[in-house]
């Protein structure tokens, strides 16, 4: 009697058929891993494209207030200038004085004035250019920002969906991470 022979009970047959139904199963974690992993290297990619809009639009901020600071002292000077040159036109109709260097310093008021206005214009229209650009930078962290909010959305799903074995919970994961891919399809084209 060489040859053994095995009972099985009853709760040893439910442990292979649960075995076996997990072998099959294994195919939707090791989908569901693969995507949680995809989705988290482009959340971080994307994180860190987020961080950096946000940081450059701060620089075109601060720039920008930084022209405007400028050109205020620019406007200043220049209404300084013309106070000081209606003064000497008033000095003009007093009687006794020096016309002739009332009129030279009249002269010399409106060739300074001249250059500063220019000066103080070109730093107006840098500052709108830093607002302008510092906007459009904002616009493009904020599509950033949403298509890492997303990803990480969709990871919690996949997470959720592994747990539960739902397929629906499996295709929510591939929708909202598509949301967030078009997302940063957006940032990428400035849309």
């Amino acid at each position: 009697m060489g040859e053994e022979f095995e009972v099985h009970g009853i709760y040893e047959d439910e442990m292979e058929r649960a075995i076996e139904k997990h072998e099959k199963n294994d195919n939707f974690a090791g989908n569901i891993a693969v995507v949680t992993a995809i989705l988290a290297t482009l959340g971080a990619m994307f994180g860190y494209e987020a961080g950096n809009t946000q940081a450059v639009a701060a620089m075109y901020k601060n720039d920008e207030a930084i022209r405007t600071t400028e050109a205020s002292d620019k406007w200043n000077f220049y209404q300084a200038k013309s106070s000081k040159q209606n003064l000497e036109e008033l000095a003009i109709i007093i009687p006794g004085v020096d016309i002739k260097r009332y009129q030279t310093a009249i002269a010399k008021h409106q060739v300074e004035k001249e250059q500063i206005k220019k000066e103080a214009e070109t730093l107006t229209a840098q500052a709108t250019d830093f607002g302008l650009k510092a906007e459009k930078t904002l616009h493009q962290h904020h599509r950033w920002a949403s298509a890492m909010t997303a990803l990480q959305i969709a990871i919690s799903l996949a997470a959720i969906s592994l747990l539960t074995r739902r397929k629906w919970l499996k295709n929510a994961v591939y929708g909202v991470a598509g949301v967030g891919m078009l997302f940063a399809a957006m940032a990428i084209f400035n849309i």
